[in-house]
């Protein structure tokens, strides 16, 4: 039942044992190679009329397509609640699981397969209305029900409310502290050439039995009902076939599909079952998300190491080694056939000592660590990533059923020529081609629809908006949200259209709406786009939150933007932004008038939104920007505005080139006074140089404003200093660390060492070595005044007036 041996067909005669007497119960593992080894060779060796296999008896119309030779696996069945989106199930298939194997034994043999569990129109019903399950433990896969990583049920996975773990039980039994290791050495590194291909299953179900004696269903009532459900099934297979039927199933279930009961008493519990309308397809699925990180119940560790172990018909460890050094040599490491061979070595000396029958995945994993990694856990990542788990993408044919908008998605994804694939993958668009504008759309509309196919990422190159990088990766979750988005058309781009008006009505907020007229230029749905800016243009109009003004303009301005480089009509748009644009100059100077910390802060990121949008705009909307510099002198000016406002204020404006460098540093000068509050200054300098705005090198370049920041930093009173410096740190923190650098080496130096830096002069305003004469004489007369000097103009004719540096040096 391993990779190492494989039983065929003519191998399973004389040595295949007696067949149990009445129905063939094989009970499995679910995704376990050696389960699905083991079954096919009991099947090959009973030939039974009939397979009975664990899934919902409406894919039984399905199973003719698993024998296509388009179908790839992993696949999945795929139920759906009709009426009720986002209600789903998934019953996932791998090569190695002894459900597949079985399908496809009974296809290639000409007999009836059919499924056996709960219908999925009671399964999906019952997830909405049953009981809250608890998440299965590592090893309860040998049978029962469970979640998939969506919360909705799935055929692969266990009793949740077991507590008992079944593999767990087992392995303390026969003395391993492992449950996977002990079901690898009993089961996955087990022969059964030339021995009883019966015993493994006779042996499992003797020990689901004793569980299940001391056990029962662990209080789990929906086992029972299925249970039921799948014995009424046997029994009509036995009508049909007498005896000659074989059950594949989780382990779990076959000692209740052995036991007695009454038909009255099975027919009892189904009674009165919930119901939904449901449809079901096949759908590709990926080994990552049969894996149990993915949060599948009855997930696997490892569904690349156990696609290998099965399809290897020989020497595993040996071609396992093999690929992991390929993908090694491919990431530029070193590895030899040196390396391959020592390994390979290592691998069985560890199981000998271990007392393992064959190498398992551990013993294989410690082997490449030591030879092919050097003791180093990192490059064991990407094997475990790329192999162990692995990112194979199943394929399903074009006949499997499907909603219209598969259909138009699945059309348009061939004449693109941009395939779904498991393995994330990056993909720059340039927006001139046609080809990759039409991507572009593609991406964008399936976004409004829900389906997460793709996420725009920032471009690593060109920054220009005719550039897009888009990180894609197709889960097997987006076949259920192209299901559902298919009630809103029957093709990407009229579902789209109607998908986008309807959120626009339904949309909370100002700010909801422009974003979405932005997505609707990006997935270019001229159609949608009259009912989105009627909508924008009514809750502009009643909308008086400047916050929520300010929040929705960003996303016009692009929207106008990206309309250029794509060719669209944005005249409405281009309207709505000038209305909101004036409504924020009027409003914004009230609303920053008593505001708390918090407050600030926030209204501060609006004016820099709005600066920004307006930027954006450009010629777009005329006359705007004047407007704005208007705005901005406002609230550079007025005491009752927060400082970190009115520091932002100046900032913009000196960019903009609409102030003067003097006139930015009186400003300063005046908001550092001694007698502006320390944490008023404080959220002032954080306007002015702070917020990732590029302040650290305004200050690197003009020393005057680091002197001022400089000198009031200085001077702020000890008990006042503690409360803030927080500000003050995550104001500077945010600067580069060259700049943090140069900042503090100017500091260090001093007013008098820092000159010949930035002046044609040589010196640097208001740190020159020589006293300016003329500009201190003039406030000599309020300096005589506060000193209490004599200032008559009679004595100061007669004597002369004393030179600034005279006074200075009067003074101390």
């Amino acid at each position: 039942m391993t990779g190492v041996e494989e039983t065929t067909s003519e191998g399973a005669g004389a040595g295949s044992g007696a067949r149990p007497a009445g129905p063939l119960l094989l009970g499995v593992r679910h995704h376990g190679p050696g389960s699905a080894r083991a079954v096919r060779a009991a099947l090959d060796a009973a030939r039974p009329r009939t397979v009975l296999i664990e899934g919902p008896p409406e894919a039984d119309a399905l199973v003719p397509l698993a024998g296509d030779e388009a179908m790839r696996p992993p696949v999945a069945l795929l139920a759906h609640a009709v009426d009720e989106p986002g209600r789903s199930a998934f019953w996932p298939l791998a090569e190695f699981s002894p459900e597949w194997v079985a399908l496809r034994w009974a296809l290639e043999h000409r007999v009836p397969a059919r499924f056996i569990d709960l219908p999925a129109t009671h399964t999906l019903a019952w997830s909405r209305d049953g009981e809250t399950e608890s998440e299965p433990t590592a090893q309860q896969e040998v049978g029962g029900d469970g979640k998939d990583a969506e919360g909705t049920e799935d055929a692969g996975a266990t009793a949740a409310d077991v507590r008992v773990d079944p593999l767990a039980v087992l392995a303390e039994t026969a003395g391993y502290d492992d449950p996977e290791r002990w079901w690898e050495d009993v089961v996955e590194h087990r022969g059964t050439a030339g021995g009883d291909v019966y015993a493994p299953f006779q042996g499992l179900e003797e020990a689901m039995a004793a569980l299940r004696e001391v056990y029962g269903s662990g209080g789990h009532d929906r086992d029972l009902v299925r249970e039921a459900y799948m014995r009424l099934q046997l029994r009509a297979a036995q009508r049909e076939f007498g005896d000659d039927v074989a059950v594949v199933c989780g382990a779990w279930h076959v000692p209740a599909l052995r036991r007695k009961s009454t038909v009255t008493a099975d027919k009892a519990l189904l009674k009165g079952l919930p119901k939904v309308k449901a449809e079901m397809t096949w759908v590709p699925w990926t080994h990552r998300r049969l894996a149990r990180a993915s949060g599948y119940g009855a997930g696997i560790d490892s569904p690349g190491w156990y696609g290998h172990l099965f399809g290897a018909p020989d020497r595993p460890v040996e071609r396992w080694m093999t690929k992991v050094a390929g993908l090694l040599r491919e990431e530029d490491r070193i590895v030899s056939s040196a390396h391959v061979i020592e390994a390979v070595r290592l691998a069985e000396t560890l199981a000998a000592m271990r007392g393992r029958p064959l190498p398992g995945l551990s013993e294989t994993t410690d082997a490449i660590r030591a030879v092919m990694c050097e003791g180093s856990d990192v490059p064991l990542e990407l094997i475990r990533d790329r192999l162990v788990v692995g990112d194979v993408l199943g394929e399903v044919p074009e006949s499997a059923p499907a909603v219209p908008l598969q259909r138009d998605l699945d059309r348009i994804q061939r004449r693109l020529r941009i395939r779904p694939e498991a393995l994330e993958r990056e993909l720059e668009l340039d927006l001139r081609k046609e080809n990759d504008a039409e991507r572009s759309r593609l991406l964008h509309r399936l976004g409004l629809l829900g389906v997460a196919w793709g996420e725009p990422v920032v471009s690593r190159g060109s920054t220009g908006t005719f550039r897009e990088t888009w990180r894609l990766r197709w889960e097997p979750e987006l076949a259920v949200r192209v299901a559902e988005a298919g009630v809103w058309g029957t093709t990407v781009h009229a579902a789209a259209t109607a998908k986008a008006e309807a959120d626009a009505v339904a949309a909370q907020g100002l700010a909801d709406v422009t974003a979405l007229a932005e997505r609707c230029l990006l997935a270019e749905l001229p159609d949608a786009l009259p009912v989105v800016m009627g909508v924008l243009a009514d809750r502009a109009a009643l909308d008086a939150d400047v916050g929520h003004l300010a929040q929705a303009l960003p996303a016009l301005a692009r929207s106008l933007r990206y309309g250029d480089v794509r060719g669209t009509d944005t005249g409405a748009l281009a309207e709505v932004a000038a209305g909101l644009a004036e409504r924020v100059f009027v409003g914004l100077p009230p609303a920053c008038v008593g505001l708390d910390a918090d407050a600030a802060d926030e209204m501060r990121r609006h004016v820099d939104a709005v600066h920004g949008a307006l930027g954006l705009l450009g010629d777009a909307v005329t006359g705007m920007r004047p407007r704005w510099h208007g705005v901005l002198r406002v609230l550079s000016g007025r005491d009752t505005v927060p400082g970190v406002i009115r520091g932002r204020a100046v900032r913009l404006l000196l960019d903009d080139g609409e102030l003067r460098q003097e006139d930015a540093a009186r400003l300063m000068g005046l908001a550092l006074s001694p007698g502006t509050p320390p944490a008023d200054a404080a959220a002032w300098i954080e306007g002015f140089v702070g917020g990732g705005s590029g302040g650290g090198m305004l200050l690197v370049h003009d020393e005057r404003l680091l002197g001022l920041v400089d000198t009031w930093l200085t001077g702020v009173p000890v008990e006042a200093f503690t409360d803030v410096l927080p500000l003050l740190r995550r104001t500077f923190s945010a600067y580069e660390p060259g700049v943090r650098r140069t900042l503090g080496e100017l500091v260090r130096r001093g007013p008098g060492e820092r000159q010949g830096v930035g002046t044609a002069g040589g010196g640097i305003p208001g740190f020159a070595d020589e006293l300016d004469i003329e500009r201190a004489d003039a406030v000599v007369p309020v300096v005589r005044l506060l000193l209490g000097l004599d200032g008559t103009e009679d004595g100061a004719a007669g004597r002369g007036r004393p030179a600034a540096g005279d006074l200075v040096g009067a003074t101390g």
